[in-house]
């Protein structure tokens, strides 16, 4: 069952009756809590414990926080100096920053009653304490043990960056000040690791933008972008009204910036003799240089770059309905409407023809023999062999009768798409129904990119302002041709509607660059690729000795070109503020004993979004001394499994242990003598040997802060709120085939 979006996690029903009655709502509401075996076990250590201050000076602690089972494990999380009036949930969340609310968190709608995810933690003599959640210990405290793996609900951590996170309940769910994060990681993805976490946008989020307008090509029809000379035709009508000259004909334009650099305005007529004549499609690139293209009503004309005039044939019969290369140099495939024919160029003779039972567009599959053959009025879809020349299968096309579209095939997969008023049909290469994508405007084109593996589809609005579903502008969409994702971001077309023409499309290869027609406006829009950060090298947690150098490296990829800036927090995470002058690739400075659990990160910037690497902590210990010295700092620091532990060992050695107990004080240990003896420390202390030779004593009494104040810590009976975070935020990665954009 899934999480309901604008619900506050572990939401309990209403009222304050008694928790026998209140249990039953909350089971209703899809809240049911179970319980963990008292005594149950903290899984094995898989990283070191973290602590992460809040901003009312609370203390978060995690016992494990990097290699953690992607499958699940149960780590320790203890707290201190939380506020007595407020509830807080403690759970596996998703980052999203200083100030923003940690969510979705993992957990969700269990009716079998057997979370285990998150706790909820209440003050002492709360309406909810006992069946629903349990109080905070004195001082604010708790110790809890939840279970959390990688993915669940809405939330992947292999893709996002997660923390252990409490947060005020939902009583108080706008309320940040419960806000207190330690950041985790799975299955050895360790926070430096390359990827980082999108701000606004998820990281590599694909958009296209409109770079420029070209307006000189009058109505364009149809476009190519000639694989070998990167030059861009246009196929193109007159546009009344727009200048002084008839603009009918095959344009040439640089891609760059738009500029004409050959206008072939004639053709030969049905007599041979050449007159202006629009160009309506184009068929298909010739070697080198030019294009072979169809001009009104039956001509099939060629022609390059610079050539004054057109060469070309005039058929016999119906007018051309479409066109597309033949199956021999110098033929081309025509259709007269339900007429198929193969022609020769050089003289307009067909060598085979066959009619179909209806129909009047096609695409070719050369590399599979097979040409598709729309029939839009009697939604029929059929395949021609084309060396049999032949119709061997007829398939039918949902939705598509009496309507017109377009139909091309993906020359990679030889999957062929047909675009039917505000559906795209995709059948594969042997006819079989694989996906109905759905727009809100017209299909009116469709294009590939082989080096992406993506589909790129232009929908045009139907211009009729007193039809609600239209309000004059178009789309661009591009699809992952293997499983048919949208792979970018929609593009709105503004104006581009079909009152006056079907629009047109041309990908340069890769897909950086994309053009599309609008006959309307008589323009071509020139729109680029943009790619919001995607972090390739991240910084690994550093380590030094006091007045060593760090130097911290991170990159990211992105169109445009990001812009770094390295940032600093002193408190855990909580805050964050940008390095002076850390505008490079590297951040480098000296390490001080002071700046011992400060995080680190880069953040990355372009006009598509900001992405930032995962925070990583310095480490700082004390330059290393000759024997016999003292020294306070390593002898009396003592790591736990669940806190903090505090002890003045006054001479060198490690005497510091791991408990499994919360935050301990402890007291002032003697100076260790040669063999290694020290004197023990107060209740709940930890306390460090000498450095002279043997081991130091080390006395842990009770069990952390709770022993500490005299209050008996029992293996508690656990119970997990299931979260159902506000504002429910789901993240998929978009799919990356081919170069740095994807």
């Amino acid at each position: 069952m899934t999480s309901t979006p604008g619900t506050a996690p572990g939401t309990p029903p209403s009222g304050r009756r008694r928790l026998g009655r209140r249990a039953g709502t909350a089971a209703a509401a899809a809240l049911l809590l179970a319980a963990i075996p008292t005594g149950a076990a903290v899984s094995a250590d898989a990283g070191t414990p973290r602590t992460a201050t809040g901003p009312q000076g609370q203390k978060l602690t995690v016992s494990a926080t990097t290699g953690l089972d992607p499958a699940g494990e149960r780590v320790r999380v203890t707290g201190e100096g939380y506020g007595p009036r407020s509830g807080i949930y403690v759970a596996l969340c998703k980052d999203n920053g200083d100030n923003r609310v940690p969510s979705p968190c993992l957990g969700g709608a269990d009716m079998s009653g057997g979370s285990k995810t998150s706790q909820w933690i209440v003050p002492p003599g709360d309406p909810y304490e006992g069946d629903l959640a349990r109080a905070f210990g004195p001082g604010g405290t708790f110790d809890v043990e939840i279970e959390i793996s990688a993915k669940g609900d809405g939330l992947d951590c292999a893709e996002v960056a997660c923390s252990l996170v409490t947060r005020a309940d939902h009583r108080a769910s706008g309320d940040r000040s419960q806000d207190v994060r330690v950041p985790v990681a799975f299955g050895g993805r360790g926070p430096g690791e390359p990827g980082g976490e999108g701000v606004d946008v998820p990281a590599g989020t694909v958009s296209y933008k409109a770079a420029a307008d070209f307006t000189s090509a009058g109505k364009p029809l149809d476009l190519l972008l000639h694989p070998e000379s990167k030059k861009l035709y246009v196929g193109a009508d007159n546009l009344p009204d727009t200048a002084d000259v008839d603009e009918r004909g095959l344009h040439v334009l640089n891609p760059e910036d738009g500029k004409a650099e050959s206008w072939i305005s004639q053709a030969p007529g049905p007599t041979g003799e050449v007159r202006a004549s629009a160009a309506a499609r184009i068929a298909g690139p010739l070697p080198g240089d030019g294009v072979v293209y169809h001009y009104p009503l039956r001509g099939v004309g060629s022609a390059e770059a610079g050539d004054e005039k057109a060469s070309g044939v005039w058929l016999t019969g119906s007018t051309i309905t479409d066109i597309a290369p033949g199956t021999t140099p110098g033929t081309v495939l025509v259709a007269q409407g339900a007429k198929l024919s193969e022609i020769d160029r050089a003289t307009g003779a067909a060598t085979r023809s066959l009619t179909l039972p209806g129909g009047a567009q096609f695409a070719a599959d050369p590399a599979r023999g097979a040409l598709w053959f729309s029939d839009f009025t009697a939604g029929q879809l059929h395949r021609v062999d084309l060396a049999s020349f032949a119709v061997t299968a007829s398939f039918e096309l949902p939705g598509a009768r009496g309507t017109t579209g377009f139909t091309e095939t993906d020359p990679a997969t030889g999957a062929v798409w047909v675009g039917a008023n505000r559906s795209v049909l995709v059948l594969d290469a042997a006819g079989k129904p694989l996906r109905t994508l759905v727009g809100k405007d017209l299909a009116r084109d469709a294009a590939f990119d082989a080096a992406t593996g993506r589909a790129y589809v232009v929908w045009q609005d139907g211009g009729d302002l007193s039809d609600p579903a239209n309000d004059n502008n178009g789309t661009l969409t591009v699809y992952d041709t293997e499983d048919f994702a949208v792979a970018a971001k929609d593009l709105s077309l503004p104006g581009n509607h079909s009152q006056s023409g079907a629009a047109s499309l041309a990908v340069e290869p890769g897909g950086a660059t994309v053009f599309v027609t609008s006959p309307a406006e008589g323009k071509i829009t020139k729109l680029v690729r943009q790619v919001s950060p995607l972090v390739t090298r991240a910084p690994a947690d550093p380590a030094a000795e006091d007045g060593e150098e760090v130097t911290l490296a991170a990159a990211a990829e992105g169109s445009p070109e990001p812009t770094v800036r390295w940032q600093v927090s002193a408190d855990g995470a909580q805050t964050w503020k940008d390095v002076e002058g850390a505008t490079g690739p590297a951040l480098t400075f000296t390490a001080r004993t002071a700046q011992d659990g400060y995080r680190y990160r880069a953040e990355f910037r372009n006009d598509v979004g900001t992405t930032r690497t995962a925070a990583v902590t310095l480490t700082v210990t004390a330059a290393a001394t000759g024997g016999g010295e003292t020294g306070g700092d390593s002898g009396g620091d003592a790591s736990t499994s669940g806190g903090s532990t505090e002890g003045d060992g006054t001479t060198g050695s490690d005497g510091g242990t791991r408990s499994g107990g919360g935050s301990t004080t402890g007291g002032s240990g003697s100076t260790g003598t040669a063999d290694g003896s020290g004197a023990s420390g107060g209740t709940g202390s930890t306390v460090g040997g000498g450095t002279g030779g043997g081991t130091g004593a080390a006395t842990t009494s009770g069990g952390g802060s709770l022993a500490a104040t005299g209050v008996t810590v029992m293996s508690a009976t656990l119970v997990a709120v299931a979260l159902v975070g506000a504002g429910l935020l789901i993240h998929r990665r978009t799919r990356r085939r081919t170069d740095g954009g994807f």
